[in-house]
């Protein structure tokens, strides 16, 4: 029997997982890491901690393993994606890890957009400007931090995503490169030539920084023995974006299939094929995955107030002591004419409105706090709905399939009440590590212990399918007095 050991680096902590080849778990490590907020908008993180909490998740995972270490076939890895790092030839970060959740260079992006950068930077990398991608950040460091001003200067910078911090210290500096993934989240990759577009370098004044080798996501990166913990260095096979991993585990491989990321906000991506589309209606145009027979693309459309937006209503309104008691009204309870507009922090896909704060709309003498409850569960439901209606257009292909992970799935009546507002099935998977089990997929395909993604797909246990019932037609009368209250904001 041959394995695959996956890591998943993400925000909060590192995850090492052991799957055989046909999928199944054979075991696994976790290990925490911090977030720093040095200056209000500022989030970083320690890149060296990053690397070390790799070494500790993997090397209890390899604790945990009963099998044979040397049946490890190979390596795949995903992570947090558009965060950055920028070393230097000895592999020493020059400054801390600037977080995908940064807001340092909200400046950065005023100032591209006053000077005309948006449609040069839709067309060329499918992205909207925003701080979340890593180019405004790059920016901002290069115009801010002398240590990175100079060592750009100097030609001694090195830039990287996550993934490519951990493989140039995984190879001790033997391999630089990136994936297609990670690179079309930078703000700097010409999505269509997937090549590192040398105008947006330029003009962005980075010139002088070093930009990782491009390959695809399945791919023979180089080899590691991270750090002695193995007896020999085994091939690392794969590196992709998280929310892209998600999708390959959730087995987005073909048009019209989708993943939504059901937690504090919302990530909905869906294949749309082997050509790149449009950006519009505010949804992103990205890479889904690559190996070196294909290239899939995707469409991406951000939801920024999900599970936060009950959990708002609990925790600062007090309007119910504990989630059970939200469930129990979702139930029992229409809305009552009440709608929830969560724009704590704007409205996102497709909308993309910041009326100032979020409302409770709809309020009149008979409206009770159960009415509210139940109006903020539907809210999520109502944006997913929206996403999924441009996505459709954009793509001009119809939703064939939504996969769900994330902790809103324990909701079973949320899931029921998506599935009759979209009147199309909705799915969950029986395992939970769905990004790392999209990048254990795409390594076990490169070392060929898998005929094709598509088998491995095939082996997937779906815990839940939920069908459309009988409140499809009430489920479209309240989206549309939804659509009409998003209309006057």
């Amino acid at each position: 029997m041959k394995y695959v050991l996956a890591i998943d680096q993400g925000t909060s902590g590192t995850k090492a997982l052991v799957f055989d080849a046909e999928g199944q778990v054979r075991a696994r490590g976790f290990s925490p890491v911090a977030c720093t907020t040095p200056r209000t908008g500022f989030v970083e993180q320690d890149a060296n901690a990053l690397y070390d909490s790799v070494l500790k998740a993997v090397g209890e995972c390899l604790g945990n393993f009963n099998g044979d270490r040397g049946d490890i076939a190979g390596v795949g890895i995903s992570n947090q994606r558009e965060t950055v790092v920028v070393w230097d030839s000895q592999g020493a970060p020059i400054v801390p890890a600037v977080s995908w959740q940064c807001q340092r260079s909200l400046s950065i992006c005023e100032r591209l957009k006053n000077d005309g950068f948006a449609p040069l930077i839709a067309k060329k990398t499918g992205l909207l400007i925003d701080p979340y991608f890593s180019g405004t950040k790059l920016i901002w460091l290069n115009e801010n931090d002398e240590r990175v001003c100079e060592a750009i200067a100097a030609g001694e910078a090195y830039f990287g995503t996550v993934d490519s911090w951990l493989l140039y210290r995984l190879t001790k500096g033997a391999a630089y490169c990136t994936d297609y993934t990670n690179a079309s989240r930078t703000m700097l990759l010409n999505l269509s030539a997937l090549e590192w577009d040398a105008e947006l370098i330029e003009a962005f004044g980075l010139q002088g920084l070093r930009f990782p080798q491009l390959r695809p996501s399945s791919s023979d990166f180089g080899a590691t023995d991270f750090d002695g913990l193995l007896d020999k260095p085994i091939p690392i096979l794969s590196m992709i974006g998280d929310s892209h991993a998600a999708a390959v585990g959730e087995g987005c491989l073909s048009p019209g299939v989708a993943k939504a990321t059901m937690g504090t906000g919302s990530s909905i991506m869906m294949n749309v094929g082997a050509k790149a589309r449009e950006p519009e209606h505010g949804l992103v145009s990205t890479l889904c995955f690559a190996t070196d027979e294909r290239v899939d693309y995707a469409l991406e459309g951000i939801i920024i107030s999900a599970g936060s937006t009950p959990a708002f209503l609990k925790e600062k309104l007090n309007l119910f002591s504990d989630f059970a008691q939200a469930e129990q009204a979702f139930t029992e309870y229409d809305n009552g004419g009440v709608f929830v507009i969560p724009a704590f922090s704007g409205i996102g896909c497709p909308h993309w409105k910041y009326p100032g704060g979020a409302q409770i709309v709809g309020l009149n003498f008979s409206t009770s706090w159960q009415h509210v409850a139940r109006a903020a569960y539907e809210s999520i439901v109502y944006q997913i709905k929206d996403v999924i209606t441009v996505m459709e257009q954009a793509a001009e292909v119809p939703l064939r399939e939504l996969y769900l992970d994330g902790g809103l799935v324990q909701r079973p009546f949320l899931l029921q009440y998506l599935s009759d507002t979209l009147n199309r099935p909705v799915s969950t998977l029986v395992l939970s590590e769905i990004s790392a089990a999209g990048a254990a997929a795409l390594a076990a395909d490169k070392a060929g212990l898998i005929d094709s993604l598509e088998a491995y797909q095939a082996k997937r246990v779906v815990g839940r399918r939920v069908e459309p019932g009988n409140g499809v037609q009430a489920a479209a009368e309240n989206h549309a007095r939804w659509v009409e209250w998003i209309g006057r904001l």
